[in-house]
């Protein structure tokens, strides 16, 4: 990658992350130096994407050690970072992994920074193997759909749908990557062009009410995940479900790309899965003017679920699961 979503520097005690906010428009890096700073970088999407949050909040767990010391603080601390968003179970997962780690024992500091290194590595390892696994499904001169980004943008490594494009590009595959832009905040084109055409890869981006069009000349959609419940309801960025529905009457196989962790092992189906609702400014304002009617009421809820239905596969760093879900998702949990 050209680029970097998340730095810890140890000796500054500080996080670094790309502002997601201002792409394309200008590449700048932020500094996080306070517990609230991180809460409201994960809270206002200046980084996003599910893998991406987990590593954040387990660095954000590292700098509040340093700076509160206290076990009970830093557990207040943590709860607090793990509140920005409900939807993405990645953020919860790092905070509890975080917090077995806070005893009063010497050397908490280093017991906490050694853990989150470990969680950011475990991503960039997953994404890996998503790409190595993923890759398969691509043919040359393929064409392919994603929504939002789930990219190196969203992850600490190479990304996880988007990953999959990336380790099918290096195979020396030639394909198209149709990038439908993803209302309210425009992540797929603002964040997925920027970074696939960055990175060598043929991109086109469409209107999301686009996408029945450019359907059935589709042969691939690969989207990522938030969150996946135990029988493969899958959480993803609100449209997500309508492009399932799309390809599944042009019968265009319709992928999800997520590591095990973003695997929900508590909830039994997609109805449980707790959905944000986002600012309404988000949809009524665009470059800081109005373009809704004032009077107009707003709904902004950022995720819909796909029913497991709907979906051919789910690309994990394990291997590609394929239905019946909840048999072989049990199956995962035994083995992660």
């Amino acid at each position: 990658m050209k680029f970097f979503t998340i730095r810890y520097n140890s000796r500054k005690n500080e996080i670094v992350i790309l502002d997601q906010k201002r792409l394309p428009e200008k590449e700048t890096y932020l500094r996080l130096r306070t517990v609230q700073q991180v809460y409201n970088a994960i809270r206002d999407m200046n980084l996003r994407g599910a893998p991406l949050i987990g590593v954040a909040a387990g660095y954000g767990v590292v700098l509040a050690a340093r700076l509160l010391k206290d076990p009970a603080k830093i557990i207040e601390a943590a709860d607090y970072i793990g509140s920005a968003r409900p939807t993405a179970v990645n953020l919860g997962w790092a905070i509890t992994r975080m917090k077995k780690k806070l005893d009063k024992q010497p050397g908490l500091y280093n017991r906490l920074l050694k853990e989150a290194r470990k969680i950011e590595q475990e991503d960039k390892t997953a994404c890996l193997r998503i790409g190595k696994y993923g890759a398969r499904l691509i043919k040359n001169n393929a064409k392919i759909m994603v929504h939002c980004n789930a990219g190196a943008l969203a992850t600490s490594g190479i990304g996880t749908a988007l990953g999959v494009i990336y380790s099918a590009h290096r195979q020396g595959k030639k394909f198209v990557v149709y990038s439908c832009e993803t209302r309210p905040l425009l992540q797929g084109a603002r964040l997925t062009s920027w970074e696939l055409t960055k990175n060598g890869i043929e991109t086109c981006t469409i209107c999301d009410n686009m996408a029945a069009t450019f359907m059935p000349e589709t042969d691939l959609v690969l989207v990522g995940a938030d969150r996946i419940a135990t029988n493969g309801d899958t959480a993803n960025k609100i449209g997500t479900r309508g492009l399932a529905i799309i390809a599944r009457y042009y019968k265009v196989p319709f992928y999800v790309a997520a590591p095990v962790s973003t695997f929900d092992f508590h909830i039994k189906t997609g109805k449980e899965i707790p959905i944000e609702t986002r600012d309404e400014n988000e949809i009524r304002k665009f470059n800081q003017k109005c373009i809704v009617a004032k009077r107009a009421k707003i709904y902004n809820p950022a995720f819909d679920v796909t029913p497991a239905r709907l979906i051919n596969g789910i690309i994990t760093e394990k291997g590609i699961i394929k239905p019946p879900y909840k048999r072989h998702i049990a199956g995962i949990n035994k083995i992660r």
